[in-house]
């Protein structure tokens, strides 16, 4: 475990929306609304991220391992994700289990198939349960919300850069520019087994969460990022802003995230 693995020979053609898989037949989730966006960038050839999108499920996978690679294992983590949470109600260890199903999907195909040997994604999500925020994360895509003016990082990069500025040896500001800043130490089907991190949290009236991929957290700042979000724009407009400053900034890489408001907070569930 804790290998390292470089995301990068990302390829391919420019396009607006991303894939996203045949929905899944979530457990009932109420009072909330999501946007998703997802954009090639200006320099890779091909977009490697996948979309999460089915119902209460939402989330990022930012694929790794060249071309075909990259593209397979995000796509197929996202599909055995789905089909492991289908008919599920949301808790922690539910998503736990279907994030290692996912690995394991994704690590037989790679062992079987000499051309996708090495591929991998990360994997972040959130799920919301009736009271509770589930989220779960493999790699260095993030979940963020927004809540009370404030911005706050759930969860924390599994990147060497990341755990080196968390250890004190470098700073958050140095980690931002660091020559490795791109190496992850956990995905999602580079070995046989992962352990996802998980957060629980409480679920509030008119949460704004954004989840994305490094293609927006690498290219655009957390403050800029707060910014946005505190703005009176639509969540619609809020995502078409997060999406154009990434890619005025350089878009490097492939852009995707996805907003999810909380518009009751889980008042009135059972």
């Amino acid at each position: 475990m804790n290998n390292r693995f470089r995301k990068n020979n990302k390829d391919s053609r420019r396009e607006k929306s991303g894939a996203s898989a045949p929905e899944a037949a979530q457990a009932p989730a109420t009072g909330f609304a999501v946007v998703c966006r997802t954009d090639i960038g200006k320099v890779r050839r091909s977009n490697q991220d996948s979309v999460i999108e089915a119902g209460a499920l939402v989330g990022v996978a930012d694929g790794m391992g060249g071309h075909q690679g990259g593209e397979t294992a995000s796509a197929m983590a996202r599909d055995a994700l789905m089909d492991a949470l289908r008919d599920k109600a949301p808790d922690a260890e539910s998503l736990a289990a279907g994030i290692r199903e996912a690995n394991a999907a994704v690590f037989a195909r790679a062992e079987a198939e000499d051309s996708l040997r090495g591929m991998g994604t990360t994997m972040t999500v959130l799920w919301l349960g009736a009271r509770e925020a589930f989220v779960g994360q493999v790699g260095d895509s993030r979940c963020y919300r927004y809540a009370g003016g404030a911005l706050t990082q759930i969860t924390n990069d599994h990147s060497m850069v990341m755990e080196m500025a968390r250890a004190g040896i470098i700073t958050a500001e140095e980690a931002a520019t660091h020559p490795m800043r791109n190496v992850i130490t956990r995905a999602v089907g580079t070995d046989p087994m992962v352990e996802p991190d998980l957060f629980v949290l409480p679920r509030a009236k008119d949460d704004l969460w954004l989840v994305c991929s490094d293609g927006l957290h690498g290219m655009v700042s957390d403050k800029d990022i707060a910014a946005v979000l505190a703005s009176k724009d639509t969540d619609e407009k809020k995502a078409d802003r997060l999406m154009a400053a990434a890619l005025e900034n350089g878009g490097h890489d492939n852009i995707s995230l996805v907003l999810l408001r909380d518009l009751t907070g889980g008042e009135g569930c059972a």
